[in-house]
């Protein structure tokens, strides 16, 4: 009967969508038509109009996370809202199995179950795919965060945010019929607007943008980042409550002498960060390795339920435990668990919170690789801000002269925890600056967030975001180098003007090839067209005019091996190692065997200088 009804509601979305379809483009023909000759009109350039688009993005990017951001907290207080343990605590056994069956129920049964939404994706799409995302992204990761998070899967909301915002900027850029240029920078605007409407921090938003997903900087693209962040950031100041909005302002002062416990605590929250990344991946491929969803959507529910029943504070982002936690309101962290009892005990709230901190990522991981859709910046802010509370408050429980300010550990913590998972140090500095509304805590934000950084970098040197990719070779962000060869294409450079020669043919019948031929290189082929050997003009340079050797000199005895050989299958980045480990400079393309034509390094060079124009110019 469910499969029935599922088939009845596609049937339903695909006759009202084709019956539609054509009115639609006839109707955005139309539109862009009377768009396209009012911007003859006005004499608008492509710059002034990728600036009114970078404004929309931002607008648009601010209002998902308004309507993503409120919808997430009414459900947080409807479904957390007693104040000790009680019934509810037992219906966070089942909560999370909802969100996760009704994710995955949207995602496999009315969209591509095979499409992902998370920043790994916009960077795969960067890398691959022209920059561009399915359209059906913008809502289905705005449904998918309320579903996920909304029914306390520990995730951040700032994935399904950003996957909507760069989704509307790439569509918008290819309504517009924009190049991979623009459409990228409007894809960028779109993750920037949405950074700056989540936590107001318009600056860190553009350092994510350049950080995490830009290919280059370049002096105009800065400008509708700056526009589209500034958007996002004003839209949500306005119309979002303060309860919402995620600020805290600096009490304690911070003194020289702490340096040193902050160049500690920043190798410790590299250490942090890579044990992040370490569960993350493993929970991951663990959850991959399980055939049906059936089975994840089962173990990840039961694991999320339990922590859940013990921990409450993991449900959801957890920003409200922060907050409690650097007000001082001990009791609004452990007031609704089962060891309400116990928050008088210092030591018993350090060790409920070194769970917090150890957990927080199991329970991300869990939701995620269950079917949930979500990100791990906000878990990152969480782990950091109780690892920086652990650390001071540990320290201060020693009975020592001098004492660590708690809460600006916390907030050094958020930042170097970030850097560390996300391999974005600017980004966790600028974030947690532009936070608090100051820059009182700027040296100790740049030496614990480096530290945390190089460790990281050490142990790990890629982050969540970019592992897999670059496991796979599809990461090019920040690698103008793999930007220019991934955009290359093996057919665009192969020169198929060399005249070949039979492998049964004598010394003869190549020196009548010579003289036709403005090269010095000659194939030499089979009956079936299959490469067999090369002959060089150097090789022949001193027997060429000598003709008693004309007839009695066969080409097997001139030709010699190719050093190399490149397939049609071949990326360019497999293409370019061939030349460098044959040091060659001319190299045949083979298809399944047979002789395709050559790519010399002058060729490729000189298509490479041309991409490398088009992708940082101006």
């Amino acid at each position: 009967m469910i499969k029935r009804w599922i088939k009845l509601l596609n049937r339903l979305i695909y006759s009202v969508y084709h019956s539609d379809m054509l009115t639609k483009q006839m109707r955005k023909a139309s539109l862009l038509g009377r768009f396209t000759a009012w911007r003859v009109k006005k004499k608008m350039s492509s710059r002034s109009l990728l600036l009114i688009l970078s404004a929309l993005v931002g607008i648009a990017a601010g209002f998902t996370a308004l309507t993503l951001k409120s919808v997430v907290l009414f459900l947080r207080q409807l479904f957390t809202n007693d104040v000790q343990f009680g019934l509810k605590n037992y219906l966070y056994l089942i909560y999370p199995v909802i969100g996760i069956i009704l994710t995955v129920f949207m995602t496999r049964y009315l969209f591509n179950p095979n499409i992902r939404h998370s920043i790994t994706s916009i960077l795969y799409s960067i890398s691959k795919k022209n920059s561009v995302l399915h359209k059906h992204k913008i809502f289905t990761s705005w449904i998918g965060g309320i579903l996920t998070a909304g029914f306390g899967g520990s995730v951040g909301l700032e994935s399904p945010i950003i996957s909507a915002g760069a989704t509307l900027g790439s569509n918008l850029g290819r309504t517009m019929h924009m190049n991979y240029k623009a459409v990228t920078l409007l894809l960028a605007c779109g993750a920037s607007g949405a950074i700056a409407a989540i936590f107001n921090t318009p600056i860190a938003a553009i350092v994510f943008a350049l950080e995490v997903l830009l290919l280059d900087l370049t002096r105009f693209s800065l400008i509708p980042l700056l526009v589209a962040s500034s958007c996002g950031a004003l839209t949500t100041k306005i119309l979002f409550d303060e309860e919402i909005l995620f600020g805290f302002r600096i009490i304690d002062e911070f003194y020289s002498q702490d340096i040193p416990f902050f160049i500690i605590f920043g190798a410790f929250s590299g250490f942090v960060s890579y044990y992040f990344t370490r569960i993350y991946t493993f929970t991951e491929s663990r959850f991959s390795k399980m055939s049906k969803s059936r089975h994840r959507i089962l173990y990840g529910g039961i694991i999320m339920g339990t922590l859940l029943f013990f921990f409450p504070p993991l449900f959801g982002e957890g920003f409200f435990t922060i907050k409690a936690m650097l007000a001082g309101d001990v009791s609004a962290v452990l007031g609704n668990t089962l060891f309400s009892s116990m928050q008088d005990s210092s030591w018993f709230v350090l060790l409920f919170f070194v769970f917090l901190a150890l957990l927080k990522v199991v329970a991300t991981s869990v939701t995620i690789s269950a079917g949930g859709i979500g990100g791990i910046f906000a878990p990152s802010l969480f782990t950091g801000a109780i690892s920086g509370y652990l650390f001071a408050s540990s320290f201060n429980l020693l009975g020592f002269e001098m004492q660590l300010s708690v809460i600006n550990f916390s907030l050094v913590g958020m930042a170097s925890v970030l850097a560390g998972v996300l391999h974005a140090p600017l980004t966790g500095i600028f974030l947690i600056a532009e936070i608090t509304s100051g820059y009182e805590l700027m040296v100790p934000l740049m030496i614990a967030a480096t530290m945390s950084f190089i460790c990281a970098k050490y142990f790990e040197p890629n982050s969540i975001f970019t592992k897999q990719l670059a496991n796979k070779g599809q990461l090019i962000t920040h690698h103008k180098d793999k930007a220019v060869l991934t955009f290359m294409r093996l057919k665009s450079v192969i020169e198929t003007d060399l005249l070949s020669i039979r492998v049964d043919g004598t010394l003869r019948d190549l020196v009548k090839i010579v003289a036709k031929s403005h090269r010095n290189l000659y194939p030499v082929l089979d009956a079936n067209h299959v490469l067999v050997g090369i002959v060089l003009l150097d090789d022949i340079r001193e027997i060429m005019f000598n003709e008693k050797m004309y007839d009695s000199t066969n080409i097997s005895n001139l030709m010699q091996l190719p050093p190399e050989l490149i397939t049609m299958e071949d990326t360019m980045d497999e293409v370019m190692a061939k030349f460098n480990d044959s040091n060659a400079w001319n190299l045949p393309v083979i298809d399944n065997g047979k002789y395709v034509g050559f790519v010399s390094k002058s060729k490729m060079f000189s298509v490479y200088r041309k991409l490398l124009v088009e992708i940082s110019d101006d």
